[in-house]
């Protein structure tokens, strides 16, 4: 990039400017995944939500996930998710209940609906995602979806909300 731009384009000016560009990136996406997901009565978090308790009973093993367990593994925090597991169990895409291998515990399980839902849902933000990176050759698309998981890898996840500056010292 160059940076050049003509006097007063205030895009030009930050054209160049990484957060400006994932900021808008980001905001482009998130339009299009919130209606893409609003048939199925969801949102983008909630569909997160849905993904990591399916993904716990796969990917560990048939692991069962607390809220805050969850919140956890998610960045979010405490109040954030008991609201959206409160939403989520409203809509019957969830119930909580006690664990099977603990009955101390208690976890939050899809139910049958919910795994229905997540599921199609999915594919719907399979399809934004496809439909988002379609300016860029699949290559470009794959070596850009790296170097996020890359950054991610190296910096962690966000812990605190969003609009939320991080702290001075």
């Amino acid at each position: 990039m160059t940076g050049a731009h003509l006097p007063g384009d205030l895009d030009g000016a930050l054209a160049a400017r990484l957060g400006y560009l994932f900021k808008n990136a980001y905001f482009r996406l998130s339009e299009r995944m919130t209606a893409a997901l609003e048939p199925y009565g969801m949102n983008p978090r909630e569909l997160g939500v849905l993904s990591a308790i399916q993904a716990g009973g796969i990917e560990e093993g048939g692991q069962e996930w607390s809220q805050m367990e969850l919140a956890g593994r998610l960045g979010v925090d405490r109040t954030t998710m008991v609201a959206l597991i409160d939403g989520l169990e409203r809509k019957g895409l969830v119930e909580r209940r006690r664990s099977a291998r603990d009955r101390r515990r208690n976890v939050v399980l899809l139910t049958a609906e919910g795994e229905r839902c997540r599921r199609e849902a999915d594919a719907a933000r399979v399809r934004v995602e496809r439909e988002f990176l379609a300016p860029l050759d699949e290559e470009t698309a794959a070596v850009l979806t790296e170097a996020l998981r890359t950054l991610f890898e190296a910096h962690g996840r966000v812990n605190r909300p969003p609009c939320t500056p991080p702290p001075t010292t």
